[in-house]
């Protein structure tokens, strides 16, 4: 039996137990995730590493560390408590942007190194007429670029106006420039992971490498959900909650069997996005091989 096929369905079942955990706020197993990218680089390593070689572990090693930082407690620690303060005259202008950089930093960095290592190589070496493919792909990605960026200013002006309608009616003293300012840095992790997901998208169709391509894509999807969670820990007015009721992290609902089903579904995405990169990412050999392979036959 191959060991590929083994391996990626074992990280896959681990995907599913981690987001079954977070789905109920109950780790069934809390080093699910932690073994779902340890076999994804058992699984690069053993499948062929493209060129650059270091680039693929590299970033997977980024990914382990951070699930190794984030593993979900003990049970048998019992839960915490946060304090709910009412509504202040000072706010804390990087609680949000402090937030989006856990959740994000990871991934972020991840996608960084992928980006440096194919975003300059490919599309000259693959000859005539993929110019227009490439074309609609960045054209796609733009679009796209356009719809995160887009959801990300709506949910800042959004709050802006609940805040200022709110302040005129019944002054409160609440800074409403520094909470706008909060929210406004809360969301540039998550647009970067987005508009960097995008970008690495569109270098890897120029390669043709559609699997990691999708995977990327998938992966600048979950930023629409952790632009949310970072505006979530901006310690905004009680009033201004009412602003996250359509946002994309309520989109399902919870129930009190399953308290965080967007957390969960993000989750999934996220490690089904490894998954389909570091797939289509690995036995790749490197344009300029097949470009001289090429170059030598027609010598014959």
């Amino acid at each position: 039996m191959r060991r590929g096929p083994v391996l990626l369905t074992a990280a896959g079942g681990c995907a599913v137990i981690h987001a079954a955990g977070v789905l109920t706020a109950s780790p069934a197993w809390r080093y699910a995730e932690v073994l779902a990218i340890g076999l994804l680089i058992i699984y690069a390593v053993a499948s062929g590493l493209p060129t650059p070689r270091w680039a693929v572990p590299a970033a997977l090693a980024v990914l382990l560390l951070d699930a190794l930082w984030t593993m979900p407690a003990d049970r048998a620690e019992g839960h915490g408590w946060q304090v709910l303060r009412p509504d202040t005259a000072g706010v804390d202008r990087l609680a949000g942007f402090e937030a989006g950089l856990a959740i994000c930093w990871a991934s972020l960095t991840a996608v960084a190194l992928l980006l440096a290592a194919w975003h300059r190589r490919g599309n000259r070496h693959l000859g005539p007429g993929v110019h227009p493919r490439r074309r609609r792909t960045t054209v796609t990605a733009a679009l796209a670029a356009v719809l995160i960026t887009g959801y990300a200013a709506v949910r800042i002006l959004a709050i802006w106006l609940t805040l200022a309608t709110a302040q005129r009616d019944h002054p409160t003293g609440a800074d409403l420039a520094g909470s706008v300012i909060a929210v406004s840095l809360a969301v540039l992790p998550p647009l970067g992971l987005g508009l960097a997901a995008l970008a690495l998208a569109t270098a890897l169709a120029g390669h043709r490498r559609w699997l990691a391509s999708a995977g990327a894509t998938l992966l600048a999807v979950t930023a629409l959900s952790h632009v949310d969670t970072a505006i979530r820990a901006v310690p905004l007015p009680l009033y201004a909650g009412d602003q996250l009721a359509w946002s994309a992290a309520y989109a399902i609902a919870s129930t009190p069997w399953t308290p965080s089903p967007v957390a969960a579904l993000t989750a999934l995405l996220e490690l089904a996005a490894y998954l389909l990169l570091v797939t289509g990412l690995t036995g790749f050999h490197p344009p300029t091989s097949t470009a001289r392979s090429q170059a030598g036959q027609s010598r014959r």
